[in-house]
Formats: structure tokens, C-alpha cells, sequence
């Protein structure tokens, strides 16, 4: 883990429940005594928060995929150095919904074939990988119908439709492959207790 301190995200589809699972891990580690960060990609810093709005209310077509990269890559590094960095220096526990692994999905590979470009933006702006990423696997049609069930206005990838959520949970799974040593899936088809349960043990035995 990093040193000082320890950086834990969460990806997934919409709706696979792992906004939902970072709070509740982040509850369960606060009471086993952490000093715990809850934080969010876009988002997390005040000028990350600015750019969620543009990237996540609107047309589906407002922006290009090459335009999203550059916007997800500031918000980033906003958050980077506001609260990440400051957070991981200070020995606390990082908590994110959602990281780089997501923009390499979203614009990287399910809108486009950026992959490189993610990941060249990445090495020059950001420079640093989660300690633990737990993934939570989850069936695309089951996770969109929760997500626009939700009903709320930052539902910009959500309207792309099925095929880039089915598109998008088999690119996570390669990602998993990809970087088996930092990368952990949990069956998010199972009851909310169940997951819950799975993701506590995972993170422990991460920090053991």
C-alpha cells in the first residue's frame, strides 16, 4: 500500500452499486478506527465538482470523446492535488468513487479506440494508480435500469443506451486482467448485504 497512507477506488458500470458501496465501506472503516476520505471522480475538489456538471448533464453528443479525455484529465488533477495527495500525505484512507480506470473505459475504449491517449495523458498529468480497485461485476441490463431509475439529471452516459454499458462491463473485466495485482471483482449480482460483506473482506485483507 502507499506509503503513508492508502488509496482505495471503486469502478463498475452505472448502476452496479459502487457509489453506494464506497459509502458503506468508508462507514465500516471509520468505525474500525481509520481516518477516512469519501471522495468522487469527476468530482472531489472544488473545481472537479465545476467540471462534473459539464461532463455529465446534457446531450449525450455535447462533447466529443477526445474533448471528454482532456476535461476528465483537469478534473483529475484537480482533485490530485486538492485532496488526494494531501489526504494520502497526511496517512488517511482514500476512499473514490471512481478513478483513471473509468476514463479508460468511458472515453478510451468504449467510445472510441483512445486507449493510448488515456493512458499518455495519465503518465504526464497524473502519474499515480490506486492501491486497490474493487470492481463490482454487475449484469449491464439490471445496472442501467437501476441507474435511470434514479431519475436524476446527471444521466448524460446513461443515454448512450445498452450497448455501452454491455461494452463497458467487458472492458472493466480486461482491465482486471490487465492489472490483477491492484484489481479486485465482486459478483454485484448478489444481495446488497452480500457485496457489502465481500467488499470488507477484500479491503481487510488488503490491509492485513
Amino acid at each position: 500500500m502507499t506509503a503513508g497512507g492508502c488509496f482505495i477506488t471503486f469502478e463498475g458500470i452505472d448502476g452496479s452499486g459502487k457509489s453506494t458501496q464506497a459509502r458503506l465501506l468508508a462507514e465500516a472503516m471509520r468505525g474500525r478506527g481509520h481516518d477516512v476520505v469519501l471522495t468522487r471522480e469527476p468530482g472531489g475538489s472544488p473545481g472537479a465538482e465545476e467540471i462534473r456538471s459539464l461532463v455529465l448533464e446534457g446531450d449525450p453528443d455535447r462533447w466529443s470523446a477526445e474533448t471528454e479525455i482532456l476535461l476528465f484529465t483537469a478534473a483529475r488533477r484537480d482533485h490530485l492535488e486538492r485532496t488526494i495527495e494531501p489526504a494520502l500525505a497526511a496517512g488517511k484512507l482514500i476512499i473514490s468513487d471512481r478513478f483513471a480506470d473509468s476514463t479508460r473505459m468511458y472515453q478510451g475504449l468504449s467510445r472510441g479506440d483512445l486507449r493510448a491517449l488515456v493512458d499518455q495523458l495519465h503518465r504526464l498529468m497524473i502519474g499515480r494508480e490506486p492501491d486497490l480497485t474493487v470492481l463490482i461485476d454487475l449484469d449491464p441490463d439490471t445496472g442501467l435500469s437501476r441507474a435511470k431509475g434514479r431519475q436524476g439529471h446527471e444521466e448524460r452516459f446513461e443515454d448512450f443506451g445498452i450497448d455501452l454499458q454491455r461494452r463497458m462491463r467487458a472492458g472493466f473485466l480486461a482491465l482486471a486482467e490487465e492489472f490483477p495485482d491492484r484489481f479486485r471483482v465482486i459478483d454485484g449480482n448478489q444481495s446488497l448485504e452480500a457485496v457489502t460483506a465481500d467488499v470488507l473482506a477484500t479491503v481487510e485483507a488488503a490491509l492485513a
